[in-house]
């Protein structure tokens, strides 16, 4: 994994656990990041990550609209 440094304005007053678990949830809303690689980037278990992401807006369903219509045609 990349090290990252990041300058993040103290009147933010952000912890970086908070940070890295917002970003590991984006990355994998976004389909950047699998499940387990996200919860990999956070040191969780998957199964608690995946009970988080609601706190930062993310669905554990990230399944695209058009792929669930592909799928049910498939069917």
């Amino acid at each position: 994994m990349d090290l990252l440094n990041w300058k993040i304005p103290q009147k933010a007053n952000l912890d970086t656990n908070y940070l890295t678990r917002f970003l590991a949830a984006k990355l994998y809303e976004s389909g950047k990041l699998t499940i387990v690689q996200a919860a990999q980037m956070v040191n969780m278990p998957t199964v608690d990550f995946a009970e988080i992401l609601s706190q930062y807006g993310v669905s554990l369903f990230n399944y695209p609209p058009s792929e669930i219509a592909g799928d049910a045609a498939n069917a």
